[in-house]
């Protein structure tokens, strides 16, 4: 019963060592990567489909939430919270953007200035933690007239990029990526990567033509397009990547 007992112990320390050895990878961010409510659907966050191109030693904690900035991030204390748990060895990929520039509402919007004040906060207190910071910058809305493509992000991933290079942080620029991608599939075409949805739909009764959020198909097409930055990156996370 003696060595029935030390060896119950010794699984139960094993596992509890393995557990606590486990790479979390925190999601901060808005609406394009957030984890959405059933009553959202089709409507799918880019993070929602991270989990599956990791590896088993990787836990995804996705707390973009909709409508969030650099700013509100911070001052609801969202941030705060991740850094209660965020330990050596992990890794935070942080994609702001969408509402930062929305300037006239003050509560969110962020000058250049201060979006980037509030990125290198990210970047300082994550590695504080002997964590990794990557940055991002925003995804592409699908945004044509007479089918042209227009971007609207104005300064805002200009600032992401030159401060990935100062800082030397390793950057996934998402808003190429998805640039290349919408142009590539032009201006119907694109529409399945976002959540147009017909009329009649439970969750959408007079239907839906949405081109920032993301459709099911376009969260994963996007969230590929992550992993491929992950593995620019050449970071230790790489290494965890399925089908590497």
């Amino acid at each position: 019963m003696y060595k029935n007992l030390v060896m119950g112990l010794s699984v139960l320390l094993l596992s509890l060592t393995t557990a606590q050895q486990k790479i979390t990878v925190y999601i901060i961010g808005d609406s394009t990567a957030a984890n959405k409510l059933p009553r959202a659907y089709p409507e799918t966050g880019w993070g929602m489909e991270l989990a599956p191109f990791l590896d088993a030693e990787v836990t995804v904690d996705n707390r973009a939430l909709n409508g969030r900035s650099t700013k509100s991030f911070i001052n609801e204390k969202r941030w705060e919270l991740v850094l209660t748990t965020l330990k050596a060895d992990d890794y935070v990929l942080i994609e702001f953007g969408h509402n930062d520039e929305k300037i006239d509402k003050p509560a969110v919007g962020t000058s250049l200035e201060e979006y980037k004040f509030n990125l290198i906060r990210y970047v300082k207190e994550t590695q504080i933690k002997k964590a990794h910071p990557i940055l991002m910058t925003p995804i592409m809305r699908r945004s044509f007239k007479n089918g042209i493509f227009k971007d609207s992000h104005m300064g805002y991933p200009d600032v992401v990029r030159k401060l990935a290079d100062s800082l030397h942080i390793p950057l996934i620029d998402m808003h190429r990526k998805t640039e290349k991608l919408i142009i590539g599939l032009g201006d119907l075409n694109s529409v399945k990567l976002f959540n147009h949805v017909n009329s009649g739909h439970v969750n959408y009764p007079m239907g839906k033509m949405d081109n920032t959020h993301l459709s099911p198909e376009g969260a994963k097409v996007i969230a590929g397009l992550v992993v491929e930055g992950i593995k620019e990156t050449k970071t230790g996370l790489a290494n965890h990547l399925i089908n590497k």
